[in-house]
């Protein structure tokens, strides 16, 4: 006889669905996805009316947490960052890389790509080494190059299948054959680090390209002569935004701009976390460069850049409702459900419904993290919190 599995109820909370917040919900999970709710025997979870329960947070751009790197190029060092961003809500992640010397970022597409095929990951963004020198922020300026086709075709398939997503200068040369090239192998192009001007942008969209990485920082500010990428960004439908909610990348009255003219289903929140996210102030490796992080804000030694950030989607979450003042539905589509839609993934993550995957974390009347699920395992369970 065929044990049943262990079907948990969770109850009293409000629950953010689709279709809105159902006040004293119920979410059934049953095994490693969500059910629908048919009775019977089950550990019943009851969390307090004023608490919250939302999809995991997906995250698409992201380099590191917990003192490690993805751009490290090991297994355990890519499991640490994992397990980090897991304990603050991020139960889908995509694995971004710095700009590096081709062949090593090749060697880590490798590594990365198995734990992709573990399902870990969900995918590797390669961002760089085919930016613009004058907008490199903390990426290494005697690494970079044009993106040629060729060396953007080496990384694809260094990573088997694996990658979901490149961020590039399309103003560069080859920058929008690369655009094509990925489109064509089911890549996501992405704009960032660019020095282009508007109609170059608009010309990268219509090649392919459909994400703005980090929108607002690493391109021209938007000038009432000289528009440049950002209004070419926000105003096309067919491109997804990628925002920065730390309070130190973008001013709160900036990201009200982005989330009014694009809309939440386009709006991408990510943390471009690097390693001290999770694990505080010091010096960090980011890429062969040093970076040196104070009161939480990562800069690089060598000129002062800002380089990522150590932030966590749970803190983002938060500034959205009580900083931004956004309502929460909003923010969980731009962090569960766009990014979700945006990796083809939404048939299994991003929402709470019946069939999907059990990701889905707990938050207090606070917007504070109080526990964390991912295919119906605790991550961070309600007792221990």
């Amino acid at each position: 006889m065929v044990a049943r599995k262990a079907v948990k109820v969770l109850t009293g909370a409000r629950v953010v669905l689709p279709t809105g917040v159902v006040e004293g919900g119920r979410v059934t999970v049953d095994g490693r996805t969500i059910a629908p709710y048919a009775g019977g025997e089950a550990t019943t979870v009851a969390l307090p009316s004023d608490h919250w329960i939302v999809p995991g947070f997906v995250d698409i751009h992201v380099h590191g947490g917990g003192g490690a790197s993805f751009s490290a190029g090991t297994a355990e060092q890519a499991l640490e960052v994992v397990a980090t961003h897991r304990h603050h809500g991020t139960t889908t992640m995509v694995a971004s890389t710095v700009t590096g010397d081709l062949d090593d970022l090749a060697h880590q597409a490798s590594a990365l790509s198995e734990l992709v095929e573990q399902g870990d990951l969900a995918g590797i963004h390669f961002e760089g080494p085919f930016i613009a020198r004058n907008r490199c922020g903390a990426h290494e300026p005697t690494l970079l190059r044009d993106p040629d086709p060729a060396d953007v075709r080496k990384l694809v398939d260094a990573a088997r299948g694996t990658a979901r997503m490149m961020t590039l200068a399309p103003e560069l040369p080859g920058g929008l054959e690369s655009v094509r090239l990925l489109a064509d192998h089911g890549v996501i192009a992405a704009v960032g680090h660019t020095d282009g001007s508007y109609d170059a942008t608009l010309a990268a969209i219509e090649a392919g390209a459909t994400v703005a990485t980090h929108l607002f920082n690493a391109m021209p500010p938007l000038a009432h002569r000289a528009p440049g990428p950002i209004p070419a960004l926000l105003e096309d439908e067919r491109v997804t935004v990628e925002l920065i909610n730390d309070g130190v990348h973008l001013h709160p009255a900036v990201l009200g701009v982005a989330f009014h003219r694009a809309g939440a289903a386009r709006v991408a929140l990510i943390t471009d976390a690097m390693g001290a996210a999770g694990k505080g102030d010091g010096r960090y490796p980011l890429g062969g460069m040093d970076v040196e992080v104070r009161d939480g804000v990562a800069r690089l030694v060598e000129g002062g850049s800002i380089a990522g950030s150590t932030l966590t989607q749970d803190t983002a979450f938060r500034r959205g409702v009580t900083v931004d003042r956004l309502p929460v539905e909003q923010v969980v589509e731009a962090i569960s459900a766009t990014p979700a839609r945006l990796l083809g993934a939404y048939d299994r993550v991003g929402s709470l419904e019946p069939g999907k995957d059990a990701d889905l974390v707990v938050l207090d009347a606070e917007f504070r993290l109080v526990s964390v699920m991912r295919k119906g395992e605790w991550v961070v369970s309600p007792e221990l919190g």
